[in-house]
């Protein structure tokens, strides 16, 4: 699987996503928070299906493709 998901998107992404997991856990938000798993999972993976779908890629060049 090839990462589209650059270092300082993935940051972004890890942090939203525990925050909105956070605030639902601590009742300031609504159930619609737990929709934070989809952006804490995408940071954690490094891969963002919208970003394939549209063909957008936020990784440099040599990082973009996965080791064995």
């Amino acid at each position: 699987m090839i990462h589209n998901v650059g270092t300082i998107d993935r940051s972004i992404r890890i942090a939203a996503g525990v925050a909105l997991i956070a605030a639902t856990l601590l009742g300031y938000i609504g159930v619609w928070g737990w929709l934070g798993i989809l952006p804490l999972a995408s940071g954690l993976f490094q891969v963002c299906p919208a970003y394939s779908l549209f063909g957008l890629n936020t990784c440099s060049a040599s990082s973009s493709k996965t080791s064995r």
